[in-house]
Order: structure tokens, then C-alpha cells, then sequence
């Protein structure tokens, strides 16, 4: 769990990091929001895994 944190602070500070202008432009909006939804959604899988794993295993077998 302590590598997901140290990635996440690396990857905010790559994307807030000052850079040097150019005709490139900042990186668009969705992207941002793509990059941070993916965090939050492997943040959440991290701590709730067992219990997500429990649920799958408990809808699945209440179909047979």
C-alpha cells in the first residue's frame, strides 16, 4: 500500500510540476481526470479487495 502512495505523490508532482512552455500546450482536462479516476479506483480496490473478491463469490454463488 506504501508503493501506491509513493507512486501517486510521484505522479502529482509529474503533472503539477512547472514546465516550460511550448506550442504543445498544457495536458487537456480528460486526461487529468482519466489519470485521477484510475487512482482512486486502484486506491479503492486496494483496501477493499477481500471484501469486493467476498461479494463477487456470494452473487455468484447464489445464481447456481
Amino acid at each position: 500500500m506504501e508503493n501506491l502512495a509513493v507512486w501517486m505523490a510521484r505522479l502529482h508532482a509529474a503533472l503539477s510540476a512547472p514546465r516550460r512552455r511550448d506550442e504543445r500546450g498544457d495536458v487537456p482536462g480528460w486526461v487529468l481526470v482519466t489519470v485521477m479516476s484510475a487512482g482512486i479506483v486502484m486506491v479503492i480496490w486496494g483496501v477493499a479487495e477481500g471484501a469486493l473478491s467476498q461479494m463477487l463469490r456470494d452473487a455468484l454463488n447464489s445464481v447456481k
